[in-house]
């Protein structure tokens, strides 16, 4: 009893701490979500999915246009939020209405947790077959059967406690998903209670990526192959310490096999993008590190085509929309282009790259593939093959989307719409870069 009061004392300023500072949030982005981009309809509550023994709620978002085998995506709220505003805040609801994919949106209880957070340091919730992660995993199995999704186009993304609960998921259930997001999260393992979990968002860790990675092997028996991960943080987050984020990506490149040593980084604007790839140039594992940025969702400008979701509490608009980046890096748009707007499905989506040491914009063959490679993966993921495009005109139109220099393209030699004039393309990069007089 006297070690029981020991460690309730050491943990009252902590959690004075953590509630001033969600207070603070609140308060500073004066309401909640303010339905800039509402969803069409409510989200649909299912209640019976599963024993359910970490007693959560299970609610899901259908668009009108639901395409045979789906994907699926999980979305888990942060502290103090519900489902439907993490919805309204992220967005996530429209853009499967453009695309057509599932979301799933967990929920906590405050029977379960007082402040609404997902239980991601506690041991009974965090573990293979137990708990607060089995009641997702039943949630991901009732959805694949009830909604027909994909159970190879599974991803789990969430915001702070809910991003620390999605590297749960990933973790304990790597075989479930084909791609994971973290945005403000935590590590796998890294706090096994309630103080541990103050001390791991609050002060500075060190663990090595050597522990970290092996936290991940030792949750389930599963050896590969492993999600494609993306991680999100500001640097200006009071609330969960940005080096959480560096151990995340260490977490992964150990997991993964890969070198510490990104594959290439991207400048743009009040964001850093980190990259690894493996040996085939498969992007693995990105990291956006936003300048400035508070504990929230990035979000794109208001003004800009992207923009889905909707500022307000923990909701940061700070020009780059982390809902839509995230969905391009799983490839949730690819072959969609029927449930799609026209405006969005005309356009391949840019791709940037790197051009005499300067990032410049590129445009990627639908579904980021070769027009060689594409009747292979349309079999393997259950779409028709399309006709090749003229590549040259791809390449135009997406330079001129992009308010970019159009390059001077020569047609296409007849009976061959895959050659691509590569000299026109770098002359124009160089002179969007600055190295080269227009």
């Amino acid at each position: 009893m006297r070690d029981f009061g020991k460690a309730k004392v050491r943990l009252q300023p902590l959690l004075r701490k953590f509630e001033s500072l969600i207070e603070a949030a609140r308060n500073n982005a004066g309401r909640g979500p303010v339905g800039i981009a509402p969803r069409t309809r409510p989200l649909r509550e299912v209640t019976r999915f599963g024993a359910n023994p970490g007693d959560l709620r299970m609610l899901v978002y259908l668009p009108d246009r639901v395409p045979r085998s789906a994907p699926l995506v999980v979305a888990l709220h942060g502290c103090s939020q519900s489902a439907a505003e993490y919805d309204t805040g992220a967005g996530w609801s429209s853009l499967a209405d453009r695309f057509g994919f599932v979301v799933l949106y967990p929920q906590q209880q405050p029977a379960n947790n007082p402040k609404n957070c997902f239980s991601w340091f506690l041991p009974g919730d965090t573990t293979r077959g137990h708990g607060e992660a089995l009641s997702i995993q039943q949630m991901i199995e009732h959805a694949i059967a009830a909604f027909g999704a994909d159970r190879h186009r599974v991803f789990v993304t969430g915001l702070s406690a809910g991003g620390a609960m999605a590297s749960v998921m990933l973790a304990t259930y790597p075989e479930v998903f084909a791609g994971g997001a973290i945005i403000a999260g935590l590590p796998y393992g890294c706090a096994r209670s309630v103080h541990q979990a103050f001390e791991a968002m609050f002060s500075e860790q060190a663990p090595s990526a050597a522990s970290l990675g092996e936290r991940v092997r030792a949750a389930s028996k599963h050896r590969g192959p492993w999600p494609k991960i993306s991680v999100w943080h500001g640097t200006a987050d009071p609330i969960v310490k940005p080096s959480n984020a560096e151990h995340v990506v260490s977490q992964w490149i150990d997991v993964h096999r890969l070198s510490a040593a990104p594959s290439y980084e991207e400048w743009g604007g009040s964001h850093t993008r980190r990259l690894w790839a493996d040996a085939n140039g498969d992007a693995l594992i990105e990291a956006f590190s936003i300048d400035g940025m508070a504990h929230g969702v990035p979000l794109g400008s208001t003004a800009g085509n992207e923009f889905c979701g909707s500022p307000g509490a923990f909701f940061l608009d700070v020009g780059i929309s982390s809902t839509h980046h995230i969905a391009r890096f799983w490839r949730l748009d690819d072959g969609l282009t029927e449930t799609a707007p026209p405006e969005i499905a005309t356009v391949p989506a840019p791709r940037e790259a790197k051009v005499g040491g300067a990032a410049v914009t590129g445009v990627e063959t639908p579904g980021g593939f070769s027009e060689a490679d594409q009747p292979a993966f349309a079999r393997n993921a259950g779409h028709e093959a399309r006709r090749p495009l003229d590549l040259n005109l791809v390449i135009t139109a997406a330079f001129e989307a992009a308010g970019l220099p159009v390059p001077r393209m020569p047609e296409s030699p007849p009976g061959d719409a895959r050659h691509v004039a590569a000299g026109p393309i770098i002359e124009a990069a160089l002179k969007a870069a600055g190295l080269m007089r227009r």
